[in-house]
C-alpha cells in the first residue's frame, strides 16, 4: 500500500531534492567567474555579502553565490571541491533540517557551506561535535577556509580559561562539544556580573553526528552540582525498612525497563513501619524519594555485578568492561542508598545547582540543523521533539556494498566461533574487516580468540579519540582487522588500501544487533564509501540481550523443531525481518521513555525560563528599586490580609502582630507605634506602612550612596534567587521521584506533577520576594578592591574561591538563625556566616 501511495503522489524526499537542485544549478553558474578571481577579490566577497545583508537582502538571496564562493575557497585552500550532492546537504542544513548523508560523503566539508553563510550575520554559528578531538581537528582543518574568507574561528574545549573561552564565543564561528556549550549556558546563568558571561545569543547550531547528540546523549541531563547539606540518617532508616518488603508481594521488578514499583500493600507496609499516614503527601516528599532509592538499591542493584564493596567503599562496576570505576558515584541519592544497604559509611549527597536536558538546551537556538549517516529511523522523534525534518541526500556514486542476511546460532559460544572462522578466512586472502561489538568486554574476548589463532588486529574503544582516528583511518588496508565498540572512531573516513577493491573491499561483521537499527546502520555504513565495493553481515545468538528479552522464542522453537545443532546457523531474510521488528519495538519504547522524560522536564524548563529570564533582567538592569518596592507592596498586602483583614472590625485587628511582622522585613525598630496606627483607617494604615518602607529605603540609600545601593540590590536579588532556585531543584527532584505512584489512585501522574510543581513554584517566588526584602534592609556593604573582570575570570576556574566585589556583609543580629544565609551559599544562616 505504501509503495502504491508513493508512486501515486511521489516521494516527498525526491520532491525536496528536485527543488534544491535548482539552487545547485545557480551555484554552478557562478563557478567559472569565481575561478578567474584573485585571492584578494574572492576573500573580499565576504565584506560584499555583509553589506548586501545590511541593505535588505536575505541569507536565502545570498545562498547560491555564497556557496559558490565557499566551494572555490575550499578548492584553493584544501584542494577539495564540493560535489553537487554536498551542495544539497548544505542547503538542507541552512534550511534548519537534518541532512542524512552516508559515511564517506564528506559531511565535514558540507558543514562549511551553511556555517559561512550564517556567520555573515555576525550573530555567531556554533558547530557542535561529539568529542574534543573532532572539534579541534575541524576548527583547524575547515577553519583554513573560513579564515581565508576573512571570518574568525574559535574553539571551546575542556579546561579553557575564561578570557580565551569568552573570546572563542565572540568569534564568527565557534567549534566545541555539546557538553561544553550546555555547561557554559548553565554557568552563564549563575554569574553575578554581566561581564562574567561567555556566550552570546544562541543563534544557529550545526550538530555533527546529530543522532548521537540529540538522541543517544539526550537521555542524561547536564548537571552542575555542589556539596549538599542533607543528613544521611534517613538513608539508614529507609534501608532497614525496605528489607522487610517481599518481591511480587510488596513490589514488582521489570527487568526490561530496569524499574521497580511498590504495590499498594507495600506502600501501606512502609507507612506503618515509618509511622506516617501518607508517604506521598507533600510534607513527606523527601522520605518518599529516599524510599524509592532504597527500594532500587535493594531490588535492582546487585553486589558484585553492578558494584563491589572494597575497604568500606561502594565502587561501581562498569557494565561493559567489568572494571572498577573509582571516584564515580550514582546520582540522585542512589549511591547513598546502596551504602546504607551495605552498612558502610554514607558520603553526603551532592546538591544540584543548575541542570538542563540537551533537548531543552538545543531547542533554544533560533535555528538548529544537523548531519549524520543515520537519522531517518529516528525522524518521528526529531520532528516531535526538535521540529527537525530529515532529508536523505543521494550519494555521489552508487552504493556497491552487499548487505548479507543475518545468521543466528543457539549460543554465544557458537556465534563467536563462527566469527573467528570468518575472520581467519578473510585475513588469509588479504581482505580488511571491521568488527563491531556492543561492549568492551566482547571486544576483549574476541581479541583473545584472535591471539590464539595468531591473527594480528587492532582493538579500539571510546577512550582515546586521537588514537581511534588513526586506527580507523588504517582499517581499510590489506589484511587489517579492527575491532570497535559501538562504532568508536566516528567522524573519520576509512580509505581502501591498494588491491583491497579486488578482494571485495572492506567487510563489516556485527557480533550482535543493537537495540537501535540506527547503530547497526552506522556500523554497516563504514563500508562502501564513494562507490567502493564492500559487504556486511551480522552474527547473532539466542543468548544475545536483544534476542533474550525481545523475541527469541519463535526462532528458538523453529530451531528445536528442525533439530538443529548448536553450531548450525539459520540464515534467512525472515530472521532479519523479525529482528528488525524487535528493534522497532525497542526503539518505540525508548522514544516513549525519552518523550516521558521530556514531558516532565518541560514543566521544569518553563520555570527555568522564568527564573533565568528574571535573573538576566536583574543582571542587566540599572535600577532594581522599582522591582523591590513591588515586592514590599506584596508583603504589605499579605500583612494587611493576616493582621488587619477587611472582613474584621478594626478593634479585632492584631496591631502588635502587624508591627512585629513589618519589623521583621522593613520597619526600623520602634518606628511603628500601635497607638498611632489605631487612629488610621485600613487604607491609611496600608499607606503608612508603604511610607515607612520608603523612608527606611531612602535612609539606606543616603547612607550607602546611590551607586552602592544599586549594587546591593543586584547582588542580594541574585544571591536570594540562586539559593531558592537550588532548593526548588532539590524539591522538584523529590516530587518527580514519587509522583508516578499517583497512578494507583487513578490519577494522571503528569497532571499531578504539573499542578504541584506550579504550587511549589509560586511558593518559591513568594519566598524569594520575602527574603530579598528582608536582606535588602539588613545587609551592609564592604567594598573589596578586586574589580568585576578579575571576579569574572576567577568564576570559571577549577575549585578557585575568590572574594566578590562589594559583597554584602551580614549584620548578624538581625538575621534569623534558620533563615537562608544571604551570602548565597544556600545553607541556613546558623550553619554558615553565623559561625564566622
Amino acid at each position: 500500500m505504501f509503495s502504491f501511495i508513493k508512486k501515486l503522489f511521489g516521494d516527498d524526499n525526491e520532491k525536496e531534492i528536485k527543488r534544491m537542485m535548482k539552487y545547485v544549478e545557480k551555484i554552478n553558474e557562478y563557478e567559472p567567474e569565481l575561478q578567474k578571481m584573485s585571492d584578494g577579490s574572492l576573500a573580499g566577497k565576504t565584506g560584499e555579502f555583509k553589506r548586501r545583508l545590511e541593505t535588505g537582502e536575505t541569507l536565502d538571496d545570498l545562498l547560491p553565490e555564497a556557496y559558490a564562493v565557499v566551494r572555490e575557497a575550499s578548492r584553493r585552500v584544501l584542494g577539495m571541491r564540493h560535489f553537487d550532492v554536498q551542495m544539497l546537504g548544505g542547503i538542507a542544513l541552512h534550511e534548519g533540517r537534518i541532512a542524512e548523508m552516508r559515511t564517506g560523503e564528506g559531511k565535514t566539508l558540507v558543514g562549511t557551506l551553511p556555517t559561512y553563510l550564517n556567520a555573515l550575520t555576525g550573530k555567531g554559528v556554533h558547530v557542535i561535535t561529539v568529542n574534543d578531538y573532532l572539534a579541534k581537528r575541524d576548527s583547524e582543518w575547515m577553519g583554513r577556509v573560513y579564515r581565508y574568507l576573512g571570518l574568525s574561528v574559535g574553539l571551546i574545549r575542556h579546561g579553557l580559561d575564561f578570557p580565551d573561552r569568552k573570546a572563542a564565543y565572540a568569534c564568527d564561528i565557534t567549534f566545541g562539544t555539546n557538553n561544553e556549550y550546555g555547561f557554559d549556558y548553565l554557568r552563564d546563568n549563575m554569574v553575578i556580573y554581566p561581564e562574567q558571561m561567555v556566550q552570546r545569543e544562541l543563534n544557529y547550531a550545526i550538530i555533527d553526528e546529530v543522532d548521537s547528540i540529540l538522541v543517544d546523549e539526550a537521555r542524561t541531563p547536564l548537571i552542575i552540582s555542589g556539596p549538599g547539606e542533607k543528613s544521611t540518617d534517613l538513608y539508614y532508616v529507609l534501608s532497614k525498612a525496605v528489607v522487610k518488603l517481599k518481591e511480587n508481594e510488596d513490589y514488582t521488578v521489570d527487568e526490561k525497563a530496569k524499574a521497580v514499583l511498590p504495590t499498594e500493600g507495600g506502600i501501606a507496609k512502609i507507612e506503618k513501619i515509618l509511622g506516617i499516614t501518607n508517604l506521598y503527601d507533600n510534607s513527606n516528599i523527601e522520605m518518599s524519594h529516599h524510599f524509592n532509592q532504597a527500594l532500587r538499591a535493594k531490588a535492582i542493584m546487585k553486589r558484585d555485578r553492578d558494584y563491589v564493596v572494597r575497604e568500606g567503599e561502594v565502587v561501581i562496576v562498569d557494565e561493559f568492561t567489568g572494571r572498577l570505576m573509582f571516584g564515580r558515584r550514582y546520582s540522585d541519592g542512589l549511591h547513598q542508598a546502596i551504602e546504607a544497604k551495605e552498612g558502610v559509611k554514607i558520603e553526603r549527597e551532592s546538591q544540584t545547582l543548575a541542570a538542563i536536558t540537551f533537548q531543552n538546551y538545543f531547542r533554544m537556538y533560533k535555528k538548529l540543523s544537523g548531519m549524520t549517516g543515520t537519522a531517518k529511523t529516528e525522524e518521528p522523534e526529531f520532528r516531535k521533539i526538535y521540529n527537525l525534518d530529515v532529508i536523505v541526500i543521494p550519494t555521489n556514486k552508487a552504493v556497491q556494498r552487499q548487505d548479507l542476511p543475518d545468521v543466528i546460532y543457539k549460543t554465544k559460544k557458537a556465534k563467536y566461533k563462527a566469527v573467528i572462522n570468518e575472520l581467519v578466512e578473510r585475513f588469509a586472502k588479504g581482505q580488511p574487516v571491521l568488527v563491531g561489538t556492543t561492549s568492551i568486554a566482547q571486544s576483549e574476548d574476541l581479541s583473545e580468540m584472535l591471539k590464539k589463532r595468531n591473527i594480528p588486529h587492532n582493538v579500539l574503544n571510546a577512550k582515546y579519540h586521537e588514537m581511534e582516528a588513526q586506527i580507523i583511518a588504517g582499517a581499510g588496508q590489506p589484511g587489517a582487522i579492527t575491532i570497535a565498540t559501538n562504532m568508536a572512531g566516528r567522524g573519520t573516513d576509512i580509505v581502501l588500501g591498494e588491491g583491497v577493491s579486488e578482494v571485495g573491499g572492506l567487510h563489516i561483521i556485527g557480533t550482535e544487533r543493537h537495540e537501535s537499527r540506527r547503530i547497526d546502520n552506522q556500523l554497516r555504513g563504514r563500508a562502501g564509501r564513494q562507490g567502493d565495493p564492500g559487504s556486511s553481515r551480522f552474527y547473532l545468538s539466542l543468548e544475545d540481550e536483544l534476542m533474550r528479552l525481545f523475541g527469541s522464542d519463535n526462532i528458538a522453537n523453529i530451531m528445536d523443531k528442525l533439530g538443529m545443532e548448536e553450531d548450525e546457523p539459520i540464515e534467512h531474510t525472515l530472521i532479519t525481518r523479525s529482528i528488525e521488528t524487535a528493534q522497532k519495538k525497542v526503539e518505540a519504547r525508548n522514544f516513549d521513555i525519552r518523550k516521558h522524560v521530556l514531558e516532565y522536564d518541560d514543566v521544569m524548563n518553563q520555570q527555568r525560563e522564568v527564573i533565568y529570564g528574571q535573573r538576566r533582567k536583574i543582571l542587566m538592569g540599572e535600577n532594581m528599586r522599582e522591582n523591590i518596592f513591588h515586592m514590599i507592596s506584596k508583603i504589605v498586602d499579605k500583612a494587611m490580609e493576616i493582621y488587619a483583614n477587611e472582613k474584621l472590625f478594626p478593634e479585632d485587628w492584631d496591631y502588635s502582630g502587624l508591627i512585629e511582622y513589618c519589623n521583621g522585613f522593613f520597619a526600623p525598630e520602634g518606628r511603628l507605634v500601635q497607638s498611632d496606627l489605631e487612629k488610621l483607617s485600613r487604607e491609611e494604615l496600608q499607606e503608612e506602612l508603604m511610607k515607612v518602607a520608603n523612608e527606611a529605603y531612602d535612609s539606606r540609600e543616603l547612607l550607602f550612596g546611590e551607586d552602592n545601593m544599586r549594587e546591593l540590590e543586584k547582588v542580594v536579588m541574585l544571591k536570594v534567587v540562586d539559593g531558592k532556585w537550588m532548593e526548588h531543584l532539590d524539591h522538584m527532584d523529590m516530587l518527580r521521584e514519587g509522583i508516578g505512584l499517583r497512578a494507583y489512585g487513578q490519577r494522571d501522574p503528569l497532571i499531578e506533577y504539573k499542578i504541584e510543581a506550579y504550587d511549589m513554584f509560586q511558593q518559591m517566588i513568594e519566598n524569594i520576594q520575602e527574603d530579598i526584602v528582608k536582606y535588602i534592609f539588613r545587609v551592609n556593604i564592604v567594598t573589596q578592591p578586586e574589580d568585576h573582570l578579575q571576579q569574572a575570570k576567577a568564576s570559571h576556574g577549577e575549585d578557585e574561591e575568590t572574594e566578590k566585589p562589594k559583597q554584602p556583609h551580614v549584620n548578624k543580629e538581625q538575621i534569623g538563625r534558620n533563615d537562608t544565609c544571604p551570602c548565597g551559599s544556600g545553607k541556613k544562616y546558623k550553619h554558615c556566616c553565623a559561625t564566622k
